[in-house]
């Protein structure tokens, strides 16, 4: 599935969170070969729900990692944040060829189509099964502004942005790669990540409806400390009870996707089979064993494959590494 495309010839894959920066390079889009990679976590509301709260700051930070990274005059491609992004299945009429939905779109954007923000930046993918003599698609939109926030800041500090992505689809794309994955799957993937869950089902490969959600705490309280290995690790300074407790309201609203899902969406004939769970969340494996003990539903918790100079990727890379696998 393409989206947001800027150009061609992709090289590096960045990702701006609101705690942190990573970026990969692979090989090509057709294998999981990592040439290198990195990170570095971020002061607290330098970034909050993607909207870039001080652009001096997080310029001067880029700045820095590029230079360590020796990506300076790349290509990138990067992710809109996912607080901004919309994802809905739509109808398209009999009488409306291939060649011109987006014009259909452009039309019915506002009236007919209603979104929760004006001046979307929106890409589609047409569904090839037809349902009841409909055909439908599936609509990407979000904020224009947002998008150009990011696309801005890259060429601020000469990179080139050549295409925006979202996060379900680049995790979903390394889930198919590295897994058995079935036709008749329907997968709820879970993207836990240190203050926000990206919650997305999935059926025949294609998202039918994504949600973003927060987790109660305070993010100041999370410090990063380096480890044996000199890496970047996050440490919670405050009563680990805070975390939990905003967990336990995550699970509640896990429960509840599912269930509208299967009887909003689908009156009950159909239903998730198969949870899968990544992110880079420090207590990512506490949390796997409370979704595990919540559902009665299969989960599995992505892993990392590949492996650079004799040492595996993190899983927290595993978005980056699915932005790889994207054609161009």
């Amino acid at each position: 599935m393409a989206i947001f495309k800027f150009g061609k010839n992709k090289i590096t894959n960045l990702i701006i969170k609101d705690h942190v920066i990573r970026f990969a390079e692979m090989k090509n889009t057709d294998d999981l070969v990592v040439q290198k990679w990195g990170e570095r976590h971020l002061p607290a509301g330098l970034i909050k729900d993607g909207a870039i709260q001080d652009i001096g700051t997080l310029t001067m930070i880029l700045e820095e990692c590029i230079q360590d990274w020796k990506i300076s005059k790349k290509k990138i491609r990067f992710l809109v944040p996912d607080s901004s992004v919309v994802i809905r299945k739509l109808p398209i009429p009999e009488d409306v060829s291939p060649e011109e939905i987006k014009g259909y779109l452009y039309m019915e954007l506002g009236t007919s189509i209603h979104l929760p923000f004006e001046d979307p930046v929106f890409d589609y993918y047409l569904l090839q099964d037809r349902e009841n003599k409909k055909r439908h698609i599936i609509l990407f939109a979000a904020p224009e502004q947002h998008i150009e926030q990011y696309a801005d800041l890259f060429e601020d500090v000469k990179l080139s942005p050549i295409a925006a992505d979202i996060s379900a689809l680049a995790l979903y794309r390394y889930y198919y790669k590295t897994n058995n994955v079935m036709n008749d799957d329907i997968a709820m993937l879970i993207q836990i990540d240190l203050e926000t869950v990206n919650v997305s089902i999935f059926e025949q490969n294609y998202p039918l409806l994504m949600r973003n959600l927060h987790i109660e705490m305070d993010v100041s309280k999370w410090e990063v400390s380096q480890n044996a290995a000199n890496k970047e690790d996050l440490i919670y300074t405050g009563d680990n009870g805070e975390v939990w407790s905003g967990l336990e309201d995550i699970y509640k609203e896990l429960d509840k996707v599912m269930s509208f899902y299967r009887y909003t969406l689908n009156k009950g004939e159909k239903q998730v089979n198969k949870i899968v769970v990544a992110g880079d969340h420090p207590w990512l494996s506490g949390i796997m064993e409370n979704i595990e003990d919540r559902f009665e539903n299969p989960v599995v918790r992505l892993s990392s494959q590949p492996i650079v100079n004799e040492e595996p990727i993190p899983t927290s890379m595993l978005v980056n590494i699915g932005l790889g696998l994207k054609e161009v």
